[in-house]
């Protein structure tokens, strides 16, 4: 005797093993049961029973009421095997992606000579961030020193990454579509569109060494070249005595969104409530030239109007395919 782990006694008595059986089983011999045959009196009257439960189905089969049951059994048959494997090969529908319904209509084709999506916009859509708009311009807390466009950090701060655009002009972008949605849903403008132009005219805010700050506002201005009707520029004589463009004699494009001091006059709006309409402002710059783009009751979701729209900017072809192709790409990126 002994004490195991846990202190109790345990018998350690040897005793001899149990005698061994070893059962030796033949493998069934092929079109047998393992399991024993039954007498042959009871297979005759087996046989006997089942010949005759044949012969009564074949009687009832050829009945009025066998002849439609029979198939109707078939049938239900034929459908549970079909919903079965539906089930198992058949594509489930609830994961079928949902993000081409927020798509704005297509047009019917590309603008000419340049590829991709018909779709002018880049099939983009609205990043719709905050829901629908109950105002123009949503109210901010001055105190708190933001922006309008800052309630889309959460969108813009991930897709400023994918896109490669400052988040502040994202913001803007994007800021200046919903407002322009709200107040001329018939237009469709898309932040790709906004984006596309800014690209092509300043880099987002960033040409001539400017860099945009938190605020939005681009320093130093950037300033484009005379409009003297040299180098195939438009000869356009100075409008604002050179408020805008420090220059007297011959107009300039002014700004991340190069508005002319003409049409910036026209359609200058203070989008980020700080009580400046302010053309180097990339908030102010981005919702102008979005109300710009949807005046004439223009529809941006067509190729026809979307080009209207783009060439009332600048009516220069290469102009218009540079800024579609941003566009595009943008919309593309937007949906990587």
């Amino acid at each position: 005797m002994i004490l195991d782990t846990v202190g109790s006694e345990r018998d350690l008595t040897i005793r001899p093993p149990a005698p061994q059986v070893t059962v030796t089983a033949e493998p069934p011999k092929p079109g047998t049961d393992i399991l024993e045959s039954p007498p042959p009196k009871v297979m005759a009257q087996l046989r006997l029973a089942g010949s005759l439960a044949v012969d009564r189905t074949r009687t009832w089969a050829r009945r009025p009421g066998g002849r439609v049951f029979i198939p109707a059994v078939l049938i239900a048959l034929m459908l549970l095997v079909a919903f079965v494997a539906g089930r198992f090969y058949a594509p489930d529908a609830s994961v079928v992606s949902d993000k081409q319904t927020a798509r704005p209509p297509s047009g019917a084709a590309a603008l000419p000579g340049a590829s991709g999506p018909a779709d002018p916009q880049g099939n983009a859509g609205s990043p719709d961030p905050i829901g629908t708009l109950d105002g123009s311009v949503p109210p901010v807390d001055d105190a708190a020193g933001g922006r309008p466009a800052d309630i889309l950090a959460n969108w813009a701060v991930p897709m400023a990454i994918k896109v490669n655009i400052p988040v502040v002009a994202l913001q803007a972008y994007a800021y200046a579509e919903l407002v322009v949605r709200h107040n001329q849903p018939a237009c469709n403008l898309s932040w790709t569109t906004l984006a596309g132009i800014g690209k092509i005219e300043s880099d987002h805010g960033r040409a001539q060494g400017a860099k945009l700050g938190a605020d939005g506002k681009a320093l130093p201005a950037i300033i484009g070249p005379p409009l003297d009707g040299q180098g195939g520029r438009k000869s356009i004589p100075d409008t604002d005595g050179g408020t805008l463009d420090t220059d007297r004699s011959w107009d300039r494009a002014v700004g991340p969104m190069q508005f002319l001091p003409s049409t910036w006059k026209q359609y200058a709006v203070d989008a980020d409530n700080d009580g400046v309409t302010d053309i180097n402002d990339i908030d102010d710059a981005a919702l102008a030239a979005g109300n710009y783009l949807c005046a004439s009751n223009r529809d941006l979701a067509t190729p026809q109007g979307w080009k209207a729209a783009i060439s009332a900017y600048n009516a220069v072809n290469p102009y218009v395919q540079d800024v579609y192709n941003a566009t595009d790409s943008y919309g593309r990126l937007s949906r990587g």
